[in-house]
């Protein structure tokens, strides 16, 4: 089993930034974030391969949002600037099994089998 931990949600004001983190017990192919709000469905946020190479983002956060590795600590970081109201969700990170072979499968909760317990991210207006 692949366990997965984020962290770094918090309450910060429209416009400002938080570094979500999440640190994995074994290495991936890739990873992706997702975040839930109340009465919503899950939608992706953005993606990475496991070498960095490549990074996927929603529409919704190009410009604003930023997806990293560091592969000697098992960590991926979501750097998040410019936040707005609409931000407010439950972010969770996620890890598939093994490599997914098309970018659209990058976008799709169900390509994921490792999800990690969530961290909560409030923007005030």
């Amino acid at each position: 089993q692949v366990q997965l931990v984020e962290s770094g949600g918090g309450l910060v004001q429209d416009g400002g930034s938080l570094r979500l983190s999440c640190t994995t017990s074994r290495r991936s192919y890739a990873m992706g974030w997702f975040r839930q709000a109340p009465g919503k469905e899950r939608e992706f946020v953005a993606a990475i391969t496991w070498s960095g190479s490549n990074t996927y983002y929603a529409d919704s956060v190009k410009g604003r949002f930023t997806i990293s590795t560091v592969n000697a600590e098992n960590t991926v970081y979501l750097q998040m600037n410019s936040l707005k109201p609409d931000d407010t969700a439950v972010y969770y990170c996620a890890a598939p099994t093994g490599p997914l072979f098309t970018s659209a499968m990058y976008w799709r909760p169900d390509q994921y089998d490792y999800w990690g317990q969530g961290t909560q991210v409030t923007v005030s207006s």
